[in-house]
């Protein structure tokens, strides 16, 4: 039996009610789940079952107790697929620039059509592996969205991207959905991952990043890449945006048909943007009375120097991307230390320190250093009631252990 025979037994009359069975089962009780199972169903069900189960149980943190429990995914669904805070901020992109057709090459088990559809997005959804098409197409089914999602198992570089392609002002094309000729958008989510892992090369992915590029230009659209692509690898004619959430950067994504060259740096789940203004870099000072870690969205976007302007700042070292100053100020593009030590590298120091203060909750955190945090906490040994974080880095090219804690919050416009 296939996986695609597998995964067909899960839409059977028995599938649904036997996966609804499994939603809260235990993975360490598998055998004797499975063992009892096997009595009333097929060996194959339960098998496909119990791995949906537990793809499911993962997906939660992804998409939602909610939709996960009614979603199906693939293993490298789960792995790769949007999360739905990040799929949701970018299908509301697309609805205020009034597209209303997307071409989602790529598509993989459909992350992003779903959050297109729920804004109101006709989907046509495409992805050349069998399986993971077969799930895109079940999961449109099972949220109510089959209406306005489309799914497609072919080769996305033999798809027709020109109806969804063309600028805004572009004639009717008798190819194209009724609606997506003048309002239309390619989305194409390369396969970032081969069979040894990431793939850092941009002409690599699959599809190609040159190959994506032209599917898209010409019209609105986007393209996922990779977070850490060379800023020098963006096209002139995109705008390149870097989207954290929860503080985690997820993904970073070229436009088309927005603001050529513009950089910028998306915070969720607040939906804070900072954008680029061309700002050199912030000069080096003394170390203040606080540090901020900027969000890391706002450090791949090279938006450092904006961050440092708002808090009237400087670096603590012209390679580090700390940002030190004497107020405390409200941003959300970065977390504020109120530092109450600074001392030159070494353990034996930093434990008597964590000793004299009774330090026993210690966060460390490193940034231009090779010293890796879990070194430290089984060197210090930290123990007691108190709490502290302690970053290692370099003020002004001197390695540096700063001591400190998460600054009080700061009302607005105090």
């Amino acid at each position: 039996m296939t996986d695609l025979d597998s995964f067909s037994a899960l839409l059977t009359d028995e599938g649904p009610a036997l996966l609804a069975s499994l939603r809260d089962y235990d993975p360490a009780q598998e055998l004797a789940v499975a063992t009892r199972l096997r009595r009333a169903y097929p060996v194959e069900l339960v098998t496909a079952a119990l791995a949906q189960a537990r793809l499911r149980q993962r997906a939660v943190a992804k998409f939602g107790a909610e939709d996960a429990y009614r979603m199906f995914f693939t293993p490298n669904g789960v792995e790769q697929s949007t999360r739905r805070s990040v799929a949701e901020h970018r299908a509301r992109r697309l609805a205020e620039l009034d597209v209303r057709s997307v071409a989602d090459l790529c598509c993989g088990i459909g992350g992003d059509a779903i959050a297109l559809a729920r804004a109101g997005i006709s989907v046509l959804a495409v992805d050349r592996d069998p399986l993971t098409a077969a799930v895109a197409g079940a999961n449109a089914v099972a949220l109510g969205l089959s209406d306005l999602i489309e799914v497609r198992c072919a080769d996305v570089q033999e798809i027709d991207t020109a109806p969804y392609s063309a600028p805004s002002n572009a004639a009717p094309s008798d190819t194209a959905p009724s609606d997506a000729a003048s309002h239309g958008a390619v989305f194409v989510d390369p396969a970032r991952r081969g069979g040894r892992g990431r793939i850092f090369n941009p002409e690599a992915y699959s599809p190609p990043l040159s190959w994506a590029t032209e599917a898209v230009r010409g019209g609105t659209g986007a393209i996922k890449i990779a977070p850490g692509i060379p800023h020098e690898m963006i096209p002139a004619d995109a705008e390149a945006e870097w989207i954290s959430d929860g503080g985690d950067v997820k993904e970073a994504v070229l436009w088309f048909g927005t603001r050529p060259g513009l950089r910028r740096a998306t915070l969720l789940p607040s939906g804070a943007v900072l954008t680029g203004r061309g700002l050199p870099d912030p000069p080096v000072r003394p170390l203040g009375r606080y540090l901020y870690e900027p969000d890391g969205a706002v450090i791949r976007a090279h938006l450092v120097a904006e961050a440092a302007e708002e808090l009237d700042g400087g670096l603590i070292d012209e390679t580090i991307a700390y940002i030190t100053a004497d107020e405390l100020r409200p941003t959300p593009y970065a977390t504020a230390y109120e530092i109450t030590d600074a001392l030159p590298f070494g353990l034996k120091k930093l434990k008597a320190l964590l000793r004299e203060r009774e330090v026993g909750n210690l966060t460390v955190k490193k940034r231009g250093s090779a010293v890796e945090p879990e070194e430290v906490r089984r060197k210090v040994k930290p123990q007691g009631p108190n709490a502290a974080t302690v970053f290692l880095t370099r003020v002004a090219g001197a390695p540096t252990m700063l001591v400190g804690r998460p600054a009080a919050a700061v009302t607005p416009g105090r």
